[in-house]
């Protein structure tokens, strides 16, 4: 989340009347992200977060809001989108695509315990399932088709032993990708970037899932890798912490048992997850955009957490 389109209070409070959601009482940018234009927007009826869409489009957004209507009409913890009175919830500010939504309760979990990976393992295999039935569709928009064409605007930042290794992790998914035990894994709609920094909770009890806009039908598997990378990984090292691992994948057993397929493919979904954000991250590392309080993460954290998973496969059935 960042600023990359300034907004008025006088434009926000006017969508804010024209969503029903009262009078507006405070405006702030949020710091953070690197995607997307973000403000708390507070009224008198309550907390809002504002989003301007600064990359996806007005054809592309229906899958995204309508996924978390259809996630919350389900019961799973996700911000709902506010309609107006014509019922639309995609809008627009200073010529950007806009939406609106409740500000979840609680707050980041950045130091995750074990009871804390489980909790997210337990509300992910609960989100995959209540989404099985969504009547959208949309491919994730940075699976292995953007990672074949960003890998070579980001080759030439990189030394000769990193180039290596992006040359071939990138070969190894596209082997990955066209065997019969990846076209067998359970797919469907997926949340594509679910960091500790978009999950809420009240001490241990995990309040919601946010910010979707990465979201897309996928494996579910890979949903599942890019948690572990991220909730169970020591983040100064990259390495692996078995125990958030276990109650991670313990959790989301319970609720939606893996198949054998998953299983067998859990290190390499384990590669995949680590080499799409360190590309991503590359690529906004290297070639970033202008905007206020945008601070792009460091590249190098997903190439420790790839090379760890190259070194150090792990093996599923000796955790569930």
């Amino acid at each position: 989340m960042a600023v990359f389109t300034e907004v008025t209070e006088t434009q926000a409070n006017d969508l804010m009347q024209a969503l029903n959601l009262g009078n507006l009482t405070a405006l702030r940018g949020i710091e953070g992200g690197i995607e997307n234009t973000n403000y708390f927007a507070t009224t008198e009826q309550g907390e809002y977060v504002l989003t301007l869409f600064e990359r996806l489009t007005q054809e592309q957004l229906p899958f995204y809001l309508y996924l978390m209507k259809h996630l919350a009409s389900q019961g799973i913890p996700v911000p709902n989108p506010a309609a107006n009175r014509d019922g639309d919830i995609l809008h627009t500010v200073s010529g950007k695509p806009a939406a609106v939504v409740n500000k979840l309760a609680g707050k980041s979990q950045l130091q995750p315990q074990a009871a804390h990976c489980a909790g997210v393992g337990d509300m992910l295999a609960r989100m995959h399932l209540a989404g099985a039935d969504y009547n959208r569709s949309q491919p994730n928009l940075r699976g292995l088709n953007w990672w074949n064409d960003t890998v070579p605007l980001v080759l030439p930042y990189l030394d000769g032993d990193q180039a290596a290794l992006l040359r071939s992790e990138l070969a190894f998914q596209n082997h990955i990708a066209v065997g019969a035990a990846y076209a067998a894994l359970p797919r469907g709609p997926v949340h594509a970037d679910l960091f500790r920094d978009n999950v809420m909770f009240d001490g241990e009890q995990l309040t919601g899932f946010f910010d979707f806009y990465f979201a897309g039908v996928d494996t579910w598997l890979f949903d599942l890798a890019v948690c572990l990378n991220d909730w169970c990984i020591d983040l100064p090292t990259g390495v692996h912490d078995s125990g958030r691992t276990q109650a991670m994948l313990s959790a989301y057993n319970q609720v939606r048992p893996l198949t054998a397929c998953e299983r067998d493919l859990l290190p390499a979904l384990l590669r995949a997850g680590a080499l799409r954000f360190w590309i991503s991250r590359l690529w906004d590392y290297h070639l970033p955009r202008e905007a206020s309080m945008l601070k792009p993460h460091d590249p190098t954290h997903f190439e420790r957490v790839l090379r760890g998973r190259v070194r150090h496969p792990l093996c599923a059935s000796a955790l569930i």
